[in-house]
């Protein structure tokens, strides 16, 4: 209709055309202008509710520490100011958007007031019809009928752009970890060796958080870790499940380097239970079948008395059909272990790394775990991170990790012989004082 209507117009008159021409022009420079300054105020707005967002949720998830150091007000005020800024903000923003309509009511009655004007003059002059004048009339309606459509279209796609950026980031985002071309899909067994192995999550930048280790893990052992806070442990057992790759030095995996594995399969041979157990909304059933969507009912049942989860879910009404509510709050800190235990142990993994994973359970259950895992998994390499040497002094060997390097790797007795840090912790525990941190100071 706008294309239509401009030929038209030229073709009535070029003269009367230049009038709509430089209303176009009027418009597109201050609609140009609007939205390249709105563009910026909103992406401000969209950024000022990503912090909002993360307020909310953080006070939500922490109500419990927000109410036990009596801190609602002064989080009261922390939202109300950032609430007020956002809206001081938006409010600018939306000023702006909204001058698109008086400019083209503007621009609209300019035109018609100048059309009549000269156009006026020209039948006078007779150089114009009367007809023609009025055709110039519902075309210049026409015209910036459509150029008013057109703007209100540019405005939304502003604030759309800036809201589709903010996803398209997210949806783009690139692991940097990627599986090889024609990459192993099969990992032949739990043995695990690293090789001159140094890591930073920062290549290049700062200390590495690991340096020059070198360890060989036959498939089928039982294998514990033990250090002090910041000691690295986790970031260690990290580099096998390849969550990062080694910044210096080879990660080896059942004879391969876990790099010429197809990620999936790697993965998927390695069950990782996480210092932060995490279980989602739904059924008992439902949040252990994360480790086997094929899983069978039987299966389950193995895997709840590998792990002891068998004790109180039995004991609940609904059994395995019980709901568990987002983040596994309707069950306790063992409890929750447990069930994280037993979904890693569906994967039927190569190796299997528990990150003081039996923290919240007592040693009573914590070596009942450690025997039926002795007992019914004997294939499958098992890698403990704990606090407690009780956890782990069962273990083939145990690695004794200070300040990201490897200052001990053997039994039980023979680290008690000849590593200071780890007969410190031992002598500590068997006192009562079960923390590696004050015992290794």
């Amino acid at each position: 209709t706008l294309i239509f209507a401009l030929i038209m117009t030229v073709s009535i008159s070029k003269d009367m055309s230049v009038i709509f021409f430089v209303a176009i022009f009027f418009l597109a420079t201050a609609l140009a202008l609007i939205i390249a300054v709105a563009f910026k105020l909103f992406n401000q707005v969209f950024e000022k509710y990503d912090a909002l967002n993360a307020n909310v949720q953080e006070n939500i998830s922490g109500i419990r520490v927000v109410k036990s150091y009596v801190q609602e007000n002064k989080e009261i005020s922390k939202f109300d100011r950032a609430i007020t800024n956002l809206y001081t903000l938006f409010v600018k923003a939306e000023s702006l958007v909204v001058l698109n309509n008086p400019l083209m009511m503007l621009t609209v009655y300019a035109c018609i007031i100048a059309l009549s004007w000269f156009g006026a003059k020209r039948i006078v002059a007779g150089a114009l019809t009367t007809g023609e004048l009025t055709s110039l009339f519902s075309y210049i309606m026409s015209i910036l009928i459509s150029l008013m459509m057109l703007s209100f279209a540019f405005v939304m796609i502003t604030l759309s752009e800036a809201s589709a950026k903010r996803i398209a980031e997210v949806l783009q985002e690139e692991s940097d970890i990627k599986s090889k071309e024609n990459a192993c899909k099969e990992v032949k067994d739990g043995s695990i060796d690293f090789d001159n192995v140094s890591f930073s999550y920062k290549a290049g930048i700062g200390k590495p958080v690991l340096s020059n280790i070198n360890i060989h893990i036959a498939s089928g052992q039982t294998i514990g870790i033990i250090g002090g806070t910041g000691s690295s442990k986790t970031s260690l057992v990290n580099l096998i499940p390849r969550l990062y790759d080694a910044t210096q030095g080879k990660v080896y995996v059942g004879g391969k380097n876990v790099k010429d594995y197809d990620i999936k399969s790697l993965r998927d041979a390695v069950s990782v239970v996480l210092q932060k157990n995490v279980l989602f909304s739904g059924s008992i059933i439902d949040n252990l079948r994360w480790g086997n969507e094929n899983a069978s009912l039987d299966e389950i049942k193995r895997a709840c008395e590998l792990a002891c989860a068998d004790e109180f879910i039995e004991r609940m009404p609904e059994k395995y059909d019980t709901w568990i509510e987002r983040g596994g709050s309707n069950v306790s800190g063992g409890q929750k272990q447990r069930l994280c235990i037993a979904r890693a142990l569906l994967k039927n993994p190569k190796i299997l790394i528990l990150d003081d994973s039996t923290s919240a359970v007592d040693t009573a259950t914590d070596a009942k775990i450690r025997r039926a895992f002795k007992e019914e998994i004997p294939n499958t390499t098992k890698i403990i991170i704990s606090q407690r040497i009780s956890s782990i002094k069962e273990a083939d060997k145990i690695i004794v990790m200070d300040n990201g390097k490897i200052v001990g790797f053997d039994t039980h007795e023979k680290l008690l012989e000849t590593n200071e840090i780890y007969r410190s912790t031992a002598n500590a525990q068997s006192e009562g004082n079960a923390d590696f941190d004050k015992a290794g100071a």
